[in-house]
């Protein structure tokens, strides 16, 4: 075919010039699609087509962890350049939302492209940020500054930020409502090993008591909360229950520091709570030391509220 063709008619049909559609009809048919899919094809088809797929209006979400939950994590995903190829991609949407973008959820980004998110996109109101080793309170204090309007907010995994951000942005961003913490599990780290690497499984915060009185201080609109495998104890949960009184939904998963008895008497003044997920678990007898009969007395003390089983 000659490549100076631009539409018109062979004997096995008509030819198309796709790059002939128009501006809106293009964005018609670019918002149908994800942002991994219009990554992979229609952004390199044409200049019209790669601007078109940089509208505004396609940015107002930047949504890769639909992309990643489809998919088998993989330890390339916590490589350096992999991050740089989720920081660029960040940075590309947080300026061609020409400010729109409200939604920010991935994983495996770092502090450069959210601290520059943060100047380019005032009105971000979700921010999902999973597994992302190189995202800092220096950064998370940049959020709380400039993301007043947060709403929600989840920081699983990150365990380069502390108790210290969750005060700043308790303090700056009183609309959220949600607020996801969970640790990854380190009673049985089996399904990360090989994966995710040793060095920042072994960095797992073990602050949880100050990590739930800071929550317990500066967020007391919570509805939804999440601590799964966190290290907090009795005194912790203590602090939540008396400062978060609006609690809907409450996880804590994998908090082997908490007796039955302990959440009986501790979440009793959480009124509103319709969805309470225990630390429904098997605990391994190996990672006790006991002398010899004493593990039946941790039978009985957990056993009885059916929320342990050892």
């Amino acid at each position: 075919m000659d490549e100076d063709n631009k539409g018109g008619d062979t004997e096995s049909g008509p030819i198309y010039n796709w790059a002939e559609l128009t501006h809106e009809c293009l964005i018609n048919i670019l918002s149908r699609l994800t942002l991994d899919e219009r990554w992979t094809g229609p952004m390199f088809v044409c200049r019209s087509w790669f601007s078109a797929c940089k509208d505004p209006i396609l940015h107002s979400v930047f949504d890769l962890q639909t992309h990643f939950d489809s998919l088998v994590e993989s330890p390339l995903w916590w490589s350096t350049d992999f991050e740089g190829r989720v920081d660029s991609m960040l940075r590309s949407v947080a300026d061609w939302s020409h400010a729109c973008l409200a939604e920010i959820k991935t994983r495996h980004c770092s502090d450069r492209s959210l601290c520059f998110a943060t100047e380019r996109c005032p009105n971000v109101e979700v921010l999902s940020i999973r597994s992302c080793p190189n995202v800092t309170d220096d950064s998370m204090c940049r959020v709380a500054f400039r993301w007043s309007q947060l709403r929600e907010l989840d920081i699983s995994y990150c365990y380069e930020i502390s108790h210290e951000s969750l005060l700043v942005i308790g303090r700056n961003c009183p609309k959220l409502k949600v607020l996801k913490r969970n640790l990854m599990n380190w009673l049985d780290p089996s399904q990360h090993i090989g994966i995710v690497p040793n060095e920042y499984l072994n960095a797992c915060p073990q602050d949880g008591d100050s990590e739930a009185a800071t929550v317990a201080i500066s967020m007391p609109n919570l509805e939804h909360l999440e601590l799964r495998f966190s290290k907090l104890s009795a005194k912790g949960l203590g602090s939540i229950c008396e400062g978060c009184l609006n609690l809907e939904c409450l996880d804590l998963s994998g908090c082997a520091n908490l007796t039955g008895r302990d959440i009986a008497n501790l979440t009793s003044n959480l009124k509103n709570l319709k969805q309470f997920i225990k630390p429904n678990f098997y605990i391994p007898r190996s990672l006790f030391h006991m002398d010899r009969y004493s593990h039946w007395s941790l039978y009985d003390e957990r056993f009885q509220t059916d929320v342990f089983r050892i």
